[in-house]
């Protein structure tokens, strides 16, 4: 028998009712998701700690902090989604029982969290966090450790968008470009390219060793690989509203592509071909390419709209005809 008299009935019976909205709340979230193939995931610390090389840590002491700005979690990602509602029945004990007490205004220890950057990552007090964001709460009480790092995480990084921060922070930290050259910013549109650079890079100070017939400081060779090669090829990117061709597309982007594309037209040609050349002969060739597959696209919608007019043999000669003009 429940005695009428017990303070704590109501807060409890609201703390139920409190768990499941938020756990609706997360369903219709991961709907969402799914029909947007937006993410929804907290990120894993450990994953960001053994991808993000970081150079330092410091503590910071017990400060406010926004609730909008705690992006992941050290073991408790798979439990809440990106606004830290509770994706799992497991947690309700507990997360009754935080709501509970700031329901009947207990006090609690402030959360503990690692930041970095513009982000926070919790280390304890994840259910904390949840019901405070799910009461409306802005900010909350935490022991900051602030983790350095050169490329610091924002409140709307992703776990991709991690992934290719982490890429470029192991790229600076190699050639130290944003020491060396101030306000550089090299930034791709898919992963695995920064290692792409790298191996420019070396190549370069190898020709320059062959040409000065002396060892080139890997420094040296960095600087001049940005000054005397990235930096003119994406003069040019530029002034010839390259980028224009490309939606989406970034000048380091085209760098690769038309370095690539410069090789094999210098082995067409017998010759070394010049960087601007290769720029134009690229944007010609990729924009005729692409009208070719826009023309075929359209075709292709054509007989996907007059399903019945269409044999499947003559949809195949079709897709191999193309196939072979690309």
């Amino acid at each position: 028998m429940i005695d009428p008299r017990d303070r704590r009935v109501p807060s409890a019976f609201q703390a139920q009712e409190d768990f499941a909205r938020a756990h609706r709340k997360a369903f219709l979230d991961e709907v969402g998701s799914f029909l947007t193939r937006r993410p929804n995931e907290l990120l894993s610390f450990q994953e960001v700690r053994e991808q993000v090389p970081f150079k330092s840590q410091s503590y910071q002491g017990v400060r406010a902090i926004p609730v909008s700005k705690i992006i992941g979690s050290l073991d408790r990602y798979e439990d809440f989604n990106r606004r830290f509602l509770p994706r799992q029945t497991n947690t309700r004990s507990r997360w009754e029982s935080v709501d509970q007490a700031a329901l009947d205004e207990i006090e609690l220890p402030p959360i503990e969290v690692y930041q970095v950057g513009d982000a926070y990552f919790v280390l304890d007090g994840n259910h904390r966090v949840s019901v405070a964001r799910e009461r409306g709460m802005m900010f909350v009480d935490a022991r900051v450790v602030d983790l350095q790092t050169r490329v610091p995480l924002t409140p709307y990084t992703n776990r991709q968008e991690m992934l290719h921060m982490a890429e470029y922070a192991r790229f600076l930290d190699q050639t130290n470009l944003d020491t060396l050259r101030p306000g550089s910013n090299i930034d791709f549109t898919s992963l695995g390219r920064y290692d792409v650079l790298i191996e420019h890079i070396s190549a370069h100070r190898w020709y320059m060793g062959i040409e000065q017939n002396r060892p080139i400081k890997w420094e040296k060779a960095v600087l001049d690989w940005y000054d005397c090669i990235y930096l003119p090829l994406v003069k040019i990117i530029e002034e010839q509203n390259i980028l224009d061709e490309f939606p989406g597309r970034t000048a380091a982007d085209l760098y690769l592509w038309i370095m690539d594309h410069r090789y094999y037209l210098s082995q067409e040609e017998g010759r070394p071909v010049g960087a601007q050349t290769a720029a134009l002969s690229y944007n010609r060739s990729q924009v005729a390419w692409a009208r070719r597959v826009l023309g075929w696209t359209n075709r292709m919608l054509d007989y996907v709209a007059h399903p019945f007019t269409v044999s499947a043999q003559a949809l195949a000669r079709a897709f191999r005809a193309r196939s072979k003009e690309r």
